[in-house]
């Protein structure tokens, strides 16, 4: 049986792959595992249409094990994170797919402290997924209530419109596309508290709109609304603003890497970048190259921000990310939040009286593709001759400067193939062969 938890909770299509009775068993095991009878969790989610009816499952199962359950509605993901830390909860679960489709949906556990689970917490709680129908009940008497708590997301608000305060962005012209997901209602409002014009745009969720055409995923209409606006910077949210794309005031995309750069070399010109710059295996060359010329250090850990949380906390580091736009600011928030980074981004404009174009090319990138290829036997990659002498014979043409990194999705039925190199058509021309010999294999 394949592991439920990916490295961002359980993701599915909705009520197709991931159903009900999923997120009922789950709100039961996190009752049993992390909270307790008259314990208490909060629960937020996004706004897939979805949502809803995994709120609802999720109550049912925690409370039927005596757990109130604070709802408190759409909100980011970051925003949940920091009510589970900050409130007298023992968990938290987030109702999210983040980057995925609208007809997605996911159940990512935080901890007491806000944090994702450890791996073997996790297959704790699987464990008693499956096993759920043993775990009984409590009385009448006992059960756990449903509690509206939607007014207590104003403590998150209130601590990021702190953090913007401390910023004088006045003069300068943002557009923030929100993905038509859970940061559109927060992020214009705090990044407005910098003093800052802010025009927002895929702020109309319908429950079937978000991260479609819009987002960090999709920032092409960000680039043009930034070039035929006049902006100087634009801002591209994930589904549950967790991550940031930046697009310069010439509408050019600033990826993951190179805002984890522009933050980098910042602090190393003022010496505050301790533990090095954490960043996972797939991040761009050119990045290290950077960071490395200016003194600092690159720590590599596995895809996925729980990973590049663990090793900050063992390496002492204050700032990690991923090339996706998910960025962890110590001092701020243990999570990724877009919101955050584009705080940050703003800060050190501001205070170095850069545009953010001039900014990011002091990190030139590598050629880098990447392909996602849906396939129903992923994790079989390696043991199939024909694709492992693909990727050999493509990682020789590459040389020595050359990168080919094969991996299973953690969050998607698919196998993702990263390919770098000095050789911008050669690059191309590797990542589309690799992908067609594996949907070709794997299918």
């Amino acid at each position: 049986m394949s592991r439920l938890f990916g490295t961002d909770g359980i993701r599915g299509v909705a009520n197709v792959d991931l159903k009900p009775p999923m997120a009922y068993a789950l709100g039961r095991a996190t009752a049993k595992r992390l909270a307790g009878p008259g314990g208490c969790i909060v629960v937020g989610q996004d706004t897939r249409r979805s949502g809803d009816m995994f709120v609802a499952a999720i109550t049912a199962g925690a409370t039927s094990l005596g757990v109130d359950v604070h709802a408190v509605g759409v909100v980011p993901t970051p925003a949940l994170a920091f009510l589970a830390r900050s409130g007298p909860y023992q968990a938290g679960i987030m109702v999210s797919a983040s980057h995925n489709p609208a007809d997605d949906n996911g159940l990512k556990v935080l901890d007491a402290d806000g944090l994702k689970l450890d791996d073997a917490i996790e297959e704790e709680l699987e464990a008693l997924i499956w096993r759920e129908g043993e775990l009984g009940g409590v009385g009448n008497a006992q059960l756990g209530r449903s509690v509206d708590a939607s007014d207590e997301v104003g403590a998150y608000r209130e601590h990021r419109v702190g953090l913007a305060g401390s910023i004088d962005a006045s003069g300068l012209h943002i557009v923030l596309d929100g993905a038509n997901g859970s940061g559109g209602a927060f992020g214009p409002g705090i990044l407005a508290a910098t003093g800052a014009r802010v025009e927002a745009i895929h702020v109309e969720p319908d429950g079937i709109n978000i991260n479609v055409d819009s987002g960090a995923t999709s920032p092409a209409s960000l680039a043009t609304a930034v070039k035929e606006r006049g902006a100087d910077v634009g801002f591209a949210l994930d589904g549950d603003a967790d991550r940031l794309i930046a697009v310069d005031g010439h509408g050019r995309v600033v990826d993951g890497d190179q805002v984890l750069g522009i933050l980098a070399l910042e602090r190393l010109s003022r010496d505050a970048l301790p533990g090095g710059l954490v960043v996972s295996i797939l991040s761009n060359g050119g990045l290290q190259r950077a960071v490395e010329a200016a003194g600092g250090e690159i720590v590599r850990t596995p895809v996925g921000d729980k990973y590049i949380l663990e090793g900050m906390q063992v390496s002492g580091a204050t700032l990690g990310g991923e090339k996706s736009g998910h960025v962890i600011v110590l001092e701020h928030t243990t999570s990724g939040d877009g919101i955050v980074t584009a705080l940050e981004l703003l800060r050190v404009m501001t205070t170095h009286a850069s545009s953010l174009a001039d900014l990011a090319a002091a990190i030139p990138m590598l050629p880098q593709q990447q392909r996602a290829i849906k396939a129903r036997h992923k994790d079989q990659w390696e043991g199939d001759a024909a694709l492992r002498r693909a990727i050999a014979d493509a990682s020789v043409r590459l040389g020595d400067a050359g990168r080919v990194l094969v991996r299973p999705s953690g969050t998607e039925p698919a196998l993702r193939v990263m390919v770098e190199g000095h050789d911008e058509a050669l690059v191309a021309e590797l990542a589309d062969a690799l992908a067609a010999l594996a949907e070709e294999r794997l299918n």
